[in-house]
């Protein structure tokens, strides 16, 4: 196992592999504090873009275990401009045990682990966000618990990374996924014909809407993002325009399942794609899945690294 670029990488047991572990972490974590699994290891963290979570929560997983981060930041590296993506792969293979990539470009973080004589992280890309798809599972199985197939999970907004990584785990571990997007905003095709591939192995359902309401209809789980990412924002406009009917408020959320939870990785719009009271109600756990990364991310370190 050299990388960790995207969820649809891994098998069904792979990926309950990593869950597995990511709940021991925690528990150990919480009890006691983990084992210097990370002893003697550094992470090289390569960021195109600003972060909260995602800088931290692997800063913090290689400390909690022992080992230490190295934060790049853009002007530093200036990945692929200053220097080919190729030469900073193999000169920082040299410095470090593992690199962290949180790119604009998916084909960044493909080549890096192309070149990489270490374990390569996709952090975010264009793409996709396994690391946030690893913390929502982890969320989704804490709330239902490990024999949660057959779960319902909705997502609306914009049919973007988050929803590709959300996708793939959720057909993965056996759940319904139904996707409620605005014409023009529709999840990447690619990683829909892959959703099916999986979905066709572990019986999950996949369903594409336009309607909001019907998305969230008997929803376990109501799953939103930003309308506008990190890049797009020459599309601020047009988007505030188009996304508003795909709010989750009071009232989407009563259309749901009465246990159902409600999900956004953050950073969020408050009153735009999410409302406060939601956000800030009983049926949000928006703050455990931000927590969550760090313990997913202990286990997939763990795995690339062989320590565990």
């Amino acid at each position: 196992m050299k990388d960790f670029i995207a969820v649809s990488d891994f098998s069904s047991d792979e990926i309950q592999d990593f869950l597995d572990l990511a709940v021991n972490l925690k528990k150990e974590y919480f009890k006691k504090g983990n084992k210097p699994l990370f002893k003697g290891k550094v992470l090289g963290m390569i960021f195109q873009k600003p972060s909260l979570r995602t800088r931290v929560s692997f800063d913090m997983a290689m400390r909690h275990c022992g080992g230490d981060a190295l934060y790049l930041s853009p002007s530093e590296i200036g990945l692929g401009k200053r220097e080919s993506i190729a030469d900073v792969a193999r000169v920082l293979s040299g410095y470090v045990q593992a690199l962290m990539a949180r790119t604009f470009d998916h084909a960044h973080v493909v080549e890096l682990a192309q070149w990489a004589d270490v374990p390569v992280i996709n952090g975010l890309s264009d793409y996709n966000h396994p690391c946030q798809g690893m913390a929502d599972a982890l969320t989704i199985i804490e709330k239902f618990g490990k024999k949660s197939k057959g779960l319902n999970i909705s997502y609306v907004g914009d049919g973007n990374n988050v929803t590709v990584s959300l996708m793939h785990i959720s057909v993965q571990l056996g759940w319904n996924m139904t996707v409620g997007t605005p014409e023009g905003y529709d999840v990447n095709p690619r990683a829909v014909e892959i959703a099916q591939a999986i979905a066709s192995k572990t019986g999950s359902k996949l369903a594409f809407v336009r309607d909001p309401h019907e998305a969230v209809r008997k929803a376990n789980v109501i799953y939103t993002d930003t309308w506008t990412s990190m890049g797009q924002e020459e599309e601020t406009a047009i988007r505030e325009k188009i996304f508003p009917p795909y709010q989750v408020n009071a009232k989407l959320v009563s259309e749901a399942d009465r246990d159902v939870i409600v999900m956004h990785c953050l950073p969020a719009h408050r009153n735009q794609e999410l409302t406060d009271d939601v956000a800030d109600g009983p049926h949000s756990v928006i703050f455990q899945q931000a927590h969550n990364r760090l313990h997913a991310q202990k286990a997939i370190l763990a795995r690339l690294f062989g320590v565990a």
